[in-house]
């Protein structure tokens, strides 16, 4: 067996180069021909990774967080190919999703070395434009697109508590937005939602942010996409919500609905979303689900 390994040098702070190391010292270690991967831009990156695949490669390991992750999924997706992380960026929420965000770098190598294989779901997102991306993880728009939008400016601190930190700053900055969505459902009727909302997200998975779970029950394996939509409300209701989405319990609230969709078309004035933790363009954007698009190495 052949790996490429992929890995970004500049996710929390150089940690991923020496995860990268040690996790293509041990595929070696089990007779796995390994390869590292590590472009000075994602563009770059994505070419070099596409040159390993047409060179062969039998499977992908990536070493960094969610951004990194992107890369790989918009090469890897329907050709096949196994893809594996090692969770060592900021978010690695596309990790927790495949219930892989808590093994260490022995332990994910070890699952590449074995073999064993699964298929989960991806979501893909077309732009006014025409242009498309895939996405494993949430779309965010509204209130929790600034905040990530913000997180990411942030230089301090480190991890995953810089989402909550700009949660708090963008709490004092409150404003709703009118959007439209309109949802594809499972038996194929449409429903046409029309109001102001703080915010609404479009879940593959189910969180972003390091562990925010918006989209609580978002299944990689159903072939189906969350949306979380909380109402347009004051500073206080809001501030009652925020705590349960860390438990996940908000979905319960009244100013907070949830759907399951095939697609979604979302629009908001002088909106951007967010996915897999970068800036994917101004609304209006359509997603669409798509099936059993990725397979990823199952401890």
């Amino acid at each position: 067996m052949s790996i490429a390994l992929l890995v970004n040098p500049a996710a929390r702070s150089g940690a991923s180069l020496a995860a990268a190391g040690r996790a293509a010292e041990r595929l070696r270690g089990k007779g796995v021909s390994t390869t590292l991967i590590s472009g000075g831009s994602a563009a770059e990156s994505a070419q070099l990774l596409r040159m390993s695949i047409d060179a062969g490669a039998d499977g992908v390991l990536v070493a960094g967080g969610d951004g990194t992750v992107n890369v790989a999924l918009q090469e890897l997706a329907g050709t096949g190919i196994p893809f594996g992380i090692v969770p060592v960026g900021t978010g690695n929420d596309f990790a927790f999703a495949l219930g892989l965000h808590e093994m260490g770098v022995d332990a994910a190598a070890d699952a590449v070395a074995a073999g064993r294989t699964r298929e989960v779901d991806l979501a893909r997102l077309t732009r006014a434009d025409g242009s498309t991306m895939l996405f494993g993880t949430v779309l965010a728009s509204g209130f929790d697109a600034r905040v990530n939008d913000r997180a990411n400016r942030m230089r301090w601190p480190r991890g995953g508590s810089r989402y909550t930190i700009a949660l708090l700053i963008e709490f004092l900055e409150l404003h709703s937005l009118p959007f439209t969505l309109d949802i594809e459902r499972e038996d194929g009727t449409t429903t046409r939602l029309e109001k102001d909302l703080v915010l609404a997200a479009i879940g593959n998975g189910p969180s972003y942010g390091g562990g925010l779970r918006m989209c609580p029950d978002a299944d990689l394996a159903d072939g189906l996409l969350d949306v979380t939509t909380v109402d347009a409300t004051g500073r206080l209701p809001l501030l009652r919500v925020l705590p349960t989405i860390y438990t996940a319990t908000h979905t319960a609230l009244p100013i907070v609905s949830t759907y399951r969709a095939r697609s979604v078309r979302i629009d908001a004035p002088e909106a951007t979303g967010y996915a897999d933790g970068d800036p994917v363009g101004v609304l209006p954007v359509r997603v669409d689900a798509v099936p059993a698009a990725l397979r990823v190495f199952t401890p």
